[in-house]
């Protein structure tokens, strides 16, 4: 399948916060806007070692996404893509690892990740851990990634409800991670996006503090992306904020060709 690269534009807006109890933030986002790259990631680790981990894979998968999506020269296949992102991925967990067991303190740290690629009107989508990202699509709100955590394991085996989950003091067990092992398995997933579709990525502390049904409502508030990130997490520090929280929303819009710097910074359509 071939992408269309000119069929939609893209808005984007990333904030992240140390919330109400964290002295340091491990949460990292980055943004390649020309290349129309989004990461998310949120680290784990021993003192600062996290924040480590989250900085290298977010720095390092854009710098080399867009480095590949640069010297494509033509329009790329979303096999290529997807194959790219899963190279450039598996570079990020051998530097990471490498730093872990070069540096006695960074010994131990990873890093979840959401990472997305908006070529056309295609999203590659790829995920490590409980990171998510949610679509916004005619009022309703779906998360489209699936988390890799031990309470979604037992949901899945029936064990427990999603109820239950919600109130478990292991939810943030997570069951893969970038940077940990020297193989680590990225899903990944691809999705037709649609003209007004507002993609939501995001660390679990905002999930942790906002339920779904506030969340959605708070998604659908009919702000600029500024706003509604900053709203975003002002609820979840007014919760509670007792982790990291970040969030990258990217707005679609159809188009016949990528916005100019004055018309992204105008928010103009």
């Amino acid at each position: 399948m071939t992408l269309a690269p000119t069929s939609m534009t893209y808005e984007f807006f990333a904030r992240t916060d140390k919330g109400r109890v964290r002295t340091n933030n491990e949460d990292a986002v980055a943004v390649d806007r020309d290349a129309q790259v989004a990461i998310l990631a949120d680290g784990m680790g021993g003192y600062n070692a996290g924040e480590v981990a989250s900085g290298m894979a977010t720095t390092f998968i854009r710098t080399e996404m867009a480095r590949w999506l640069g010297q494509t020269g033509t329009t790329p296949q979303s096999t290529d893509v997807r194959r790219a992102l899963e190279i450039c991925v598996e570079n990020a967990n051998h530097a990471i690892l490498g730093a872990s067991l070069s540096n006695p303190q960074y010994a131990g740290m990873g890093t979840t990740l959401v990472v997305g690629v908006f070529h056309g009107s295609r999203l590659i989508l790829g995920h490590i851990g409980d990171s998510r990202c949610y679509r916004l699509r005619d009022g309703t709100l779906q998360q489209i990634t699936r988390d890799h955590s031990w309470l979604q394991e037992q949901v899945d085996a029936g064990l427990l409800t999603a109820q239950q989950a919600a109130l478990s003091s292991n939810r943030n067990l997570v069951t893969r991670a970038l940077g940990v092992e020297p193989n680590v398995m990225m899903e990944v997933n691809e999705f037709q996006v649609a003209p007004n579709d507002l993609f939501l990525m995001c660390s679990d502390g905002l999930t942790d503090m906002v339920a779904d049904a506030d969340l959605a409502e708070l998604v659908r508030a009919p702000l600029p992306l500024e706003e509604k990130a900053t709203l975003l997490i002002d609820t979840a520090n007014a919760n509670g904020g007792r982790d990291n929280v970040s969030v990258l929303l990217v707005q679609a819009a159809a188009g016949g060709k990528k916005r100019g710097l004055m018309s992204r910074l105008l928010g103009a359509a």
